[in-house]
């Protein structure tokens, strides 16, 4: 029996909420390259600047404002893989990243555990970074490490280092972590290249991921542009994660969220792909609203449910893998 193709199908085999048409998407995307190449976004690091100037952007150094050509922005788009596979220190838990695979991985980052021995609570240690990361590596249904504490007891300004050190030791997962600044980030690729066996190993089979949030609204301050011009040149994987808050840093709608939570993510991608073009970038959201009472992120709420599924939408408009936060 013979089964042709069918036309003007649309299938669902899996759950699903499509929060936005394919016009929805289109006119956020529009509203998007009018935002980048109107008002542009602040770009701290001056050699980002000199890097988007480079692609055809157009640079004022003297308010470190960038405007970016929409014709740029697709380019950028296009570019970026729309599968990464990341590789783990056991090949046996390497994850794929592609078109309608989903994954899980733990929350990050907790500022106060519970200490399990006498139940009291307390900032985090370098072992609980540990032993988080060994429970992280025993549940089969959490495909990746996230750094989900951080090591309070050693000096601040190289905390992604130790960090870093204690993951790569408890866990035989892949690995996403904030690297601080891109001098960090490039030692903690030495440490992940000294366990794949050289730099060559490492840039076939990168071990670690980077995460690294933009400023809502609309800035790429210093340690993200470094963060994702270092991880292009090393082969990483960066989740460019925009941590806008509706009713806060970007307006209340939730279109008009997903306008400024747009334009920041896909002025990252621009500045990963015009840094090495065909670099692995991730779509990423930790977008909600705000908590009017609190001016605190609600997360967990209705409100950042819906961003994140509009988050998953866009992403898969363009073709990219997408990281959302959960409750």
């Amino acid at each position: 029996m013979r089964r042709n193709l069918q036309a003007g199908r649309r299938r669902n085999g899996a759950l699903s909420l499509d929060l936005f048409t394919e016009d929805d998407l289109v006119d956020i995307h529009q509203a998007t390259l009018e935002v980048l190449s109107d008002a542009g976004v602040f770009v701290e690091d001056a050699e980002a600047r000199r890097v988007l100037a480079s692609g055809g952007c157009v640079v004022d150094d003297e308010t470190r404002t960038v405007r970016i050509p929409p014709y740029v922005v697709e380019a950028a788009v296009h570019s970026a893989p729309s599968t990464v596979v990341l590789a783990a220190r056991d090949p046996a838990n390497d994850f794929v990243m592609g078109p309608g695979r989903v994954g899980f991985t733990n929350f990050g980052e907790g500022i106060k555990i519970v200490d399990v021995e006498t139940g009291v609570v307390r900032e985090p240690t370098k072992q609980d970074v540990g032993d988080s990361a060994r429970v992280v590596d025993a549940l089969p249904e959490v495909d990746v490490y996230e750094r989900a504490v951080g090591a309070s007891e050693v000096s601040q300004s190289v905390v992604p280092l130790h960090n870093a050190e204690a993951a790569f030791a408890n866990t035989s997962k892949h690995i996403f972590m904030g690297p601080g600044n891109g001098v960090l980030l490039r030692r903690i690729v030495d440490m992940g290249a000294a366990i794949a066996g050289g730099m060559a190993a490492f840039a076939r089979r990168p071990l670690i991921s980077f995460n690294t949030c933009p400023v809502s609204p609309l800035k790429l301050v210093q340690d993200t542009c470094e963060i994702i011009m270092g991880a292009a040149r090393t082969g990483s994987a960066v989740n460019i994660l925009s941590m806008a808050m509706a009713g806060g840093s970007s307006p209340v709608t939730l279109a008009g969220t997903m306008v400024t939570h747009n334009a920041e993510v896909l002025a990252g991608v621009t500045l990963s792909q015009l840094t090495r073009e065909g670099a692995p970038v991730v779509y990423g959201s930790s977008t909600t609203a705000m908590d009017l009472r609190l001016a605190a992120a609600s997360v967990g709420s209705p409100e950042c449910a819906l961003i994140s599924a509009g988050v998953a939408c866009l992403a898969r408009f363009y073709l990219l893998p997408s990281w959302v936060a959960g409750a």
